[in-house]
């Protein structure tokens, strides 16, 4: 896809937020990854690019997953592998796992992005980094990928999605809305904080994926 490619190539020289610039390159490695070389850089999305029909949105990338890896919802962070493990049980993804670039994992008919394309301190943008985001790039990503169906992880991610479409709704874990033939369905995000403690289980998540694969004919 050369629409892609010259995406990603644009998208991880950006410096438009200095204070993700600034978080994002000074995240010091975790014991267990202190031989790795951090990617430090926006982080790009990825997936199914010749048949994504489903466009799944985080919030961020993690600092440890994908500032590490440069892959988005791939690393050692919990939330990329609660992902990962519905993606597999949905049968979106030949494996229940992400955990670097060269993993062999590999999805159908899912685009794998986020709102905020750098490693936020304390996993909280602030609302210029989001709109500038939004703007830059995020908007970008809808017009080219198209997808039938969109899956809004968390609060931010379905703000972003808002904004970039210009519509006007409340979020609603478990619902969904309809713009110009297009559902998006909205999930608590896969953090810690919503799984360990069951406000979102597996179950919960693979069955908005089902529902969105229904929709988007996967």
């Amino acid at each position: 896809m050369s629409w892609y490619n010259d995406f990603v190539s644009r998208l991880i020289q950006c410096r438009a937020c200095p204070r993700l610039v600034s978080y994002r390159e000074s995240v010091k490695p975790l014991p267990r990854f202190m031989d790795d070389n951090y990617w430090r850089r926006p982080v790009p999305p990825w997936g199914d690019l010749g048949n994504a029909r489903i466009m799944i949105v985080g919030l961020a990338p993690a600092a440890h997953g994908g500032n590490r890896t440069g892959r988005m919802f791939t690393g050692g962070d919990s939330s990329a592998q609660f992902l990962f493990r519905a993606l597999y049980e949905a049968g979106l993804s030949n494996k229940p796992y992400s955990i670097s670039r060269d993993d062999g994992v590999a999805v159908r008919c899912v685009y794998i992005t986020s709102v905020v394309k750098c490693a936020p301190p304390d996993n909280r943008p602030n609302n210029e980094e989001i709109h500038t985001c939004v703007n830059n790039w995020f908007r970008y990503e809808l017009v080219r990928v198209m997808p039938r169906a969109i899956i809004a992880l968390g609060h931010i991610a379905f703000l972003g999605i808002k904004l970039a479409l210009g519509i006007r709704a409340e979020f609603r874990h478990g619902g969904y809305i309809d713009f110009n033939g297009v559902r998006i369905f909205m999930s608590y995000h896969p953090s810690p904080r919503n799984t360990n403690t069951g406000r979102l289980r597996i179950e919960d998540l693979v069955s908005i994926l089902r529902m969105a694969m229904e929709h988007a004919g996967c």
